[in-house]
């Protein structure tokens, strides 16, 4: 059992919905257990998008990088707005 489940279009290359545990193991509350996740078209776009969000005063919740863990093109940041909500930008591209 994977302990997630997930919801693609039919042909689409990425699942558009994914619903499981919170990923460090605790508790599902708010700012732990949901994130929303947008996609970049480039590596670039998610360093500047994590940039902004930082100089607008979020906080940083993992800085750009590749990880791998995911597949070994997928490059990630994570931050959390003004609100405590967790943000993720992506990108699936090779680069």
């Amino acid at each position: 059992m994977r302990g997630w489940a997930g919801w693609t279009a039919p042909h689409a290359p990425r699942p558009l919905l994914l619903i499981g545990r919170a990923f460090d193991g605790q508790p599902a509350a708010p700012g732990n257990g949901q994130m929303l996740a947008l996609q970049a078209s480039n590596r670039a776009l998610v360093d500047r998008c994590h940039a902004l969000a930082l100089a607008q005063g979020g906080h940083c919740e993992g800085p750009p990088a590749l990880r791998a863990h995911y597949h070994p093109d997928y490059y990630g940041a994570y931050f959390r707005d003004l609100d405590g909500n967790k943000l993720g930008v992506c990108c699936h591209r090779a680069e």
